[in-house]
């Protein structure tokens, strides 16, 4: 994808718009590719064209620097956000992004999930550093956003301020996404120790403040979410701790395991057998990353951590992908905070 085709998409957006967790096993996607509604069929050309997935993915953008992922069950294909760009791509087995959300109001497109059951995908909108071509001295810190938008076209549904909600004035960023089976969506905050709850129409509420649940100043705290039976699992970047956080009592929240091996945290995912399945990784600091897999106890006891080294260097998000496995983002987010850019990234199935 060449730099003059992105910037071509931008424009034609400007002018026609005058404006600028969920539940990842693999039954989930399948459920909601059934349920979809006809107006978010795949169109023939791509469903036919979406071939047979390698093990890895050797995708190439124009310095998209992705920073999360998503299967879209419906048109075969991932979707990745851009921490750098700012837009949403597709990305087939070709590895070659193609825009699909060129919604100028996104600084840095953080979390990103499919809601194939509404033909709609949640783009979460902040920025964490000022790295984004659409940073302005204004907004590092200060933006943290869920956008709509439909799947097949990549048109605007609605658009919430998240920090507006929070409405203390502070620093604020809006990073990963979760769902449940009605459309709300539960979304972590890095900089404050928020959890957000979105309606399916886009109307949005604080869920839980708690600071035992974020991080120091100046640090990504919560950052993975997943939703499973009724509990959302929040991961914390800084501190290695996941919280279990169950949705008809959040001021019940629990740690459920702080480790070590947990710092770093960044992608979480809904694994076989109970499991959350991570990555973490040190972006600012070098490239090193691993597979982490946390396995809650019986019967409320304790937590089990395993880690193996990432095949991949910084890697950043974990999703269900084609036949159900999980598949690991690595945006090289660590050459994009090290002062580079890089049109190169890898999913790579686990």
């Amino acid at each position: 994808m060449t730099k003059n085709v992105v910037r071509a998409a931008l424009a034609a957006t400007l002018a026609v718009t005058g404006l600028l967790a969920t539940a990842e096993s693999a039954a989930a996607a399948e459920t909601a590719t059934a349920a979809a509604p006809a107006t978010a069929a795949a169109p023939a050309a791509v469903a036919a064209g979406a071939g047979q997935y390698a093990a890895v993915i050797s995708g190439h953008g124009d310095a998209l620097h992705p920073e999360s992922a998503s299967w879209d069950p419906i048109h075969r294909q991932f979707v990745v956000s851009s921490i750098h760009q700012g837009v949403v791509s597709r990305v087939g087995a070709d590895g070659i992004a193609r825009p699909l959300v060129t919604d100028p109001r996104l600084v840095s497109a953080l979390g990103v999930k499919v809601d194939a059951a509404r033909g709609r995908v949640l783009v979460c909108n902040a920025d964490p550093a000022g790295l984004s071509v659409r940073s302005t001295a204004q907004t590092p810190g200060h933006v943290a956003g869920l956008g709509s938008y439909d799947l097949t076209t990549g048109r605007p549904l609605w658009y919430v301020d998240l920090a507006a909600v929070a409405g203390d004035g502070g620093r604020h960023l809006a990073n990963d996404i979760a769902f449940d089976p009605d459309g709300t969506a539960y979304v972590t905050d890095s900089f404050a120790p928020i959890v957000y709850r979105v309606t399916a129409d886009g109307h949005a509420s604080v869920l839980l403040r708690d600071d035992r649940i974020g991080a120091g100043p100046g640090q990504i705290g919560l950052n993975g979410i997943v939703l499973r039976g009724g509990r959302l699992f929040l991961g914390n970047y800084a501190t290695g701790a996941v919280w279990e956080l169950p949705l008809h009592r959040p001021q019940a929240v629990r740690l459920l395991v702080a480790d070590p091996r947990l710092v770093g945290l960044d992608g979480l995912a809904a694994g076989p057998d109970g499991s959350l399945v991570g990555v973490t990784n040190r972006i600012g600091v070098d490239s090193s990353g691993a597979v982490v897999t946390v396995r809650p106890g019986a019967h409320g006891g304790p937590a089990t951590v395993t880690a193996r080294p990432s095949a991949d260097p910084a890697p950043t998000a974990v999703t269900r992908g084609p036949g159900g496995a999980l598949w690991v983002l690595s945006g090289r987010m660590d050459i994009l905070f090290g002062g580079g850019v890089s049109d190169a990234f890898t999913l790579r199935r686990v």
